[in-house]
């Protein structure tokens, strides 16, 4: 787990110092090593810097050198079945680490190789001779990659905070992404805040010439996985098989996540899916598992008696921290300078202060993220076949009138109901999910109406079977609020302090077999992720679960009504809010006063506005 960089200009070269320096923005993502390859005839610069996991030794240190030494290559991630590949290619290696196999792979059979890769990667590699540069991202996006351009110069990183430290970085904002962020809570993919600051495509790789890197380059993208490519044309509905074939990958999956030169730990919320990747954990590992929760003095989000009940079930070595205001105020900006642009999950502050504890013990963890999205997991997945039904759609418009003049909770759920079409009910749901703001609140929150939402709602395009609703939202969520949201978070969270996250539930072998679950396996009943409950049954007593869903929620309507109110007077006065002249003022105040009143449900449109500006501020 690291840090890369490059750099590529044949007209606007930067010193090898200028280079380190910016790449030392990111010194939290690798404190064991650094190390720096320079060609100065081809005008490129690669950068690393090192969290040791696998094979500790310094020769697995990078820029790592083919054994042929024409190929030079920077790595961030883990490759799962790096063993099994040497072996099948029968290649001859000089380390024991992963980063040598992707590498001698790839010099073996080119491009073929990516789809033999089991992991979460992305990387540079460079062909000295040919003065070809080849860029690698996984197949989910767990691992991130940016790149900018700017008409002369072509660089990467794994944050944009490093792209900002470099010499006349171009910070030109991306004002079209805003609408967006307000949506949704985040910038999806290829966007970032900045014009030329892209991220870098999912299951994408790009190979050019550095003198290519000229005026008018455009860089070259090809995908190499598609999640609809792995739809089947028949769903598996027989439950025992079903259910056998799931928990085998699972447990394959977890058992790979745990080969580690470093100790490897567990999150654990006490829910389902941190539950069950930490019981198999626990049957795998020979000695115990370390475990880590955050709870809540406010008991009505706290769930830490119940990871605590997991834990002691299952003997793990269990450490749980409480959330406090002031836990989360010494670290409250830390959301605007580690995330590099405008991002609105809060929950990023208890991921933060849990990686935190987690990195006093451990140097791995392991997460239950993806399993929500692939087993059906969420409330709005039901909204999704609710608003789906033709009764629902013909009578909508009324019965969202009438919400309006209802107590809070109709006339939340009657926003449900006011979405501008179907073709973008997903993002729809999705944004009122998350109480952020509608197409329909955006036409008025806006000085500028000029949005358009079409990219981020086009359909999975597939002719194998029908989807239903559920599934539907559930590609959306794979596709957008998991890559864009969760994986952000917990990465960034994570690598704040120098602590790995893996995450079973996304080894691609797992996705591809869970999207072809019939759908009345994963939502049986009434109950959400079903067949996935029933495995983790096999582990621990039905009777811990018997509640309802709260997710890594914290108490921020709470928070923002006292000890955080003050981020009001700071970030939506009408001073600043006319500074940047991009949301109309009028609305803020009425959004602001009608939630002081009691409409607790608008908490998350105003922290997506704070966020905003409070990031213009402070980044920008």
């Amino acid at each position: 787990m690291c840090g890369i960089s490059g750099y590529i200009s044949n007209h606007n070269k930067i010193s090898k110092e200028d280079f380190i320096k910016a790449t030392n923005a990111m010194n939290h993502r690798g404190p064991d090593a650094e190390g720096y390859y320079e060609n100065e005839q081809h005008s490129l610069l690669l950068g690393h810097k090192r969290l040791s996991i696998i094979d500790l030794s310094p020769a697995s240190n990078q820029p790592f050198f083919s054994n042929c030494g024409r190929y030079v290559m920077v790595y961030n991630g883990e490759l799962y079945n790096f063993k099994e590949i040497k072996q099948q290619l029968q290649l001859q290696t000089r380390t024991t680490g992963d980063t040598e196999v992707i590498l001698e792979a790839y010099i073996k059979i080119g491009t073929k190789s990516f789809e033999l890769l089991n992991g979460m990667f992305a990387f540079i590699i460079y062909d000295i001779q040919e003065q070809k540069v080849i860029v690698f991202r996984d197949r989910v996006g767990i691992k991130p990659l940016f790149y900018y351009y700017d008409g002369t110069r072509l660089a990467f990183s794994s944050e944009i905070k490093m792209l900002k430290a470099l010499p006349n970085f171009n910070k030109e904002i991306n004002y079209a992404a805003i609408p967006e962020f307000l949506h949704l809570g985040f910038i999806s993919e290829p966007n970032t805040i900045y014009k030329n600051v892209h991220k870098f495509p999912t299951a994408s790789y790009s190979i050019f010439s550095v003198k290519d890197v000229n005026d008018n380059f455009k860089l070259p993208i090809n995908k190499y996985w598609n999640i609809q490519d792995a739809i089947e044309p028949i769903t598996k509905k027989d439950f025992i098989t079903t259910k056998k074939q799931l928990k085998e990958l699972l447990i394959d999956s977890v058992e790979k996540q745990l080969v580690s030169d470093v100790p490897v730990g567990s999150f654990l919320s006490g829910g389902i899916d941190s539950s069950l990747v930490t019981a198999i954990a626990s049957t795998l590992k020979k000695d115990k598992i370390k475990t880590f929760s955050i709870g809540y003095d406010n008991a009505k989000y706290d769930e830490s008696e119940h990871a605590l009940k997991v834990a002691k079930h299952l003997g793990t070595d269990h450490h749980a921290f409480k959330l406090t205001e002031d836990s989360v105020e010494e670290i409250l900006s830390d959301i605007i300078f580690h995330y590099d642009e405008p991002f609105a999950d809060a929950s990023a502050y208890p991921t933060m202060i849990v990686s935190k504890l987690a990195r006093q013990h451990v140097t791995v963890t392991l997460s239950g993220d993806g399993a929500d999205e692939l087993f059906l997991g969420y409330g709005m997945y039901n909204w999704a076949s609710r608003l789906a039904n033709p009764i629902v759609q013909t009578f909508r418009k009324p019965v969202h009138w009438a919400t309006q003049y209802a107590n809070l909770t109709y006339k939340r759920g009657g926003l449900l109901l006011d979405y501008p079409s179907l073709d973008h009910v997903r993002t729809h749901i999705f944004s009122q999910e998350q109480y952020f703001h509608s197409e329909q609140d955006l036409k008025h929150l806006l000085l500028d109406e000029k949005f358009n939402f079409d990219r981020i709602n086009e359909e999975i395009k597939t002719d194998k079977r029908k989807l239903n609703p559920k599934s539907k939202q559930s590609f959306w969520d794979i596709n957008y609020y998991l890559k864009d949201d969760l994986l952000v978070k917990v990465d960034r969270a994570s690598m704040k302090y120098s602590l790995e996250s893996r995450v079973p539930y996304l080894d691609h072998r797992v996705i591809e077999y869970a999207i072809n679950i019939d759908a009345d396996l994963r939502y049986h009943k009434g109950i959400s992720k079903y067949i996935l409950k029933e495995i983790l049954y096999d582990y621990l007593p039905k009777e811990f679960f018997n509640r309802p869903k709260w997710g890594f929620a914290i108490p921020l309507p709470h928070w923002l009504k006292g000890r955080f109110n003050y981020l009001f007077d700071k970030y939506l006065n009408s001073t600043i809010i006319n500074k940047y002249d991009i949301l109309t003022n009028l609305y803020v105040q009425d959004l602001k006063n009608r939630f002081l009143a009691g409409e607790d449900y608008l908490y998350g449109r105003l922290w997506t506005i704070v966020i905003l500006h409070w990031w213009l501020e402070e980044m920008a």
